[in-house]
């Protein structure tokens, strides 16, 4: 895929990957339930919440949070919720600047790959017991958990799945979703490629493509998809050396090897919109953009799960609500984060904002698979993960991101890669 300006700004607004470090366990099946720490309830209690309870939004105003909060300031007449935005782009440097001050609201929502990083300063409380893992999807439960405990719930739940035009892909004589597995898939994409400038004049190629920053999101998962990893949280030793790393390096190659996808850096959604692309991985943020954007493609496109080789796999992404060590207010907090992520508010919200939501029973509370466009999506969160729990993870994917760019452009093979990462995480290390 093709990085862009856009791109890279909904991208950190949806799935939270940006400027520092990450988060996040690596087990493939779902974790235990969290216990509590010292410093959190082991359950919330069942009255009614009052006070003040000040909150940290991300992004633009919210009217969808605060219309929640209205809600629940009704059932909770002795309550008053205070929510404040803050822009995706200063948020991460306001968080750790109120933590090390300790100046924090009650409590916020986090991007995802900040959850490690913050807990690591000691800056949230641990997950009530209240709050089950099994209530949420596998992957998205783990991006709250730092050292195997769990400090938050998730809130908003973010993955990619494939978008293809149905009006290029036929052409092509692919009826449906492109094949599910890699090998099959690369065919399909050959036989799209095939029809560029004949049956498909405006087409250019096949499939969209990312290098450079954030890559690492569509090639990690490659790994997982191998039955592989990139870091063995058990030994604290990573593991780019191993034959399932090397198979998806050069999977990841052999696209833009094969001239099946660019590798410049233009907007991956104006080329699917103007009919350039005719197949590009993305977040679910994309399939809005072209309902409001381009509504004349609107039933030219569908979505599918992300092809695989040995089993399904998918990065979890999206924000999570943590109640701070320094909250004034952490019982009625708690509370507003329980209220927030019951499956019909999640629902609401979802439906309000376009936002997946992390729990199944949301899911089913919602009806909002009866949208085609987002079963894939559900699927992707059935079988997503999201990366190492350490602190230096965003070091460790700007070495990624600088070796698949490297790959895309030839300027590098596959050993060598390899070398080069296991050299440069194993210098970088795991942090605190």
């Amino acid at each position: 895929m093709r990085t862009s300006t856009r791109h890279t700004v909904r991208t950190v607004q949806a799935l939270c990957i940006t400027i520092t470090a990450a988060l996040v366990a690596t087990g493939c099946g779902r974790s235990a339930d969290s216990g509590p720490g010292k410093d959190a309830p082991a359950k919330i209690g069942s009255g009614k919440a009052t006070g003040k309870v000040v909150m940290w939004s991300m992004g633009d105003t919210d009217p969808a949070l605060l219309s929640l909060a209205k809600k629940f300031e009704k059932e909770n007449p002795g309550v008053k919720v205070q929510i404040t935005p803050i822009p995706w782009a200063s948020a991460h440097d306001k968080l750790t600047t109120a933590i090390a001050g300790g100046n924090t609201p009650d409590m916020s929502v986090v991007g995802s790959t900040w959850m490690a990083e913050m807990a690591s300063m000691n800056a949230f409380q641990a997950t009530p017991t209240t709050f089950k893992s099994s209530d949420f999807y596998a992957g998205q439960w783990d991006t709250t958990k730092y050292k195997n405990t769990a400090y938050g719930v998730p809130f908003v739940a973010d993955t990619s799945a494939v978008y293809y035009r149905t009006d290029l892909t036929e052409k092509a004589g692919i009826k449906g979703p492109l094949a599910s597995d890699r090998e099959g898939y690369i065919k399909d994409l050959k036989a799209i490629q095939a029809t560029a400038g004949k049956q498909n004049p405006k087409l250019r190629y096949a499939s969209g493509w990312l290098i450079g920053f954030n890559s690492w999101l569509f090639w990690v998962p490659m790994v997982w998809q191998q039955g592989g990893d990139i870091y063995d949280a058990k030994t604290k030793k990573f593991t780019f050396d191993t034959p399932e790393v090397a198979k998806a390096l050069q999977y990841y190659a052999s696209v833009p090897q094969q001239h099946l996808a660019p590798t410049d850096k233009e907007d991956n959604v104006q080329g699917f919109q103007d009919g350039l692309l005719a197949v590009y991985q993305e977040a679910a943020w994309a399939g809005g953009a072209f309902h409001k954007d381009s509504p004349k493609l609107d039933g030219k496109w569908k979505t599918m799960p992300v092809p695989y080789s040995k089993q399904p796999a998918g990065f979890a992404g999206g924000s999570d609500l943590a109640v701070f060590k320094g909250a004034k207010n952490s019982k009625a907090a708690w509370k507003f984060a329980q209220f927030l992520t019951e499956p019909a508010n999640l629902a609401v919200y979802s439906k309000a904002t376009g936002q997946l939501p992390p729990s199944p029973a949301a899911w089913s509370e919602g009806k909002l698979t009866e949208d085609e466009t987002k079963k894939a999506f559900e699927e992707q969160l059935k079988v997503s993960k999201a990366p190492p729990a350490i602190t230096t993870w965003q070091q460790i994917a700007d070495a990624i991101d600088s070796e698949l760019e490297k790959l895309s452009l030839g300027k590098a093979t596959v050993a060598q890669a390899q070398q080069t990462l296991q050299s440069k995480a194993t210098s970088i290390g795991t942090g605190r």
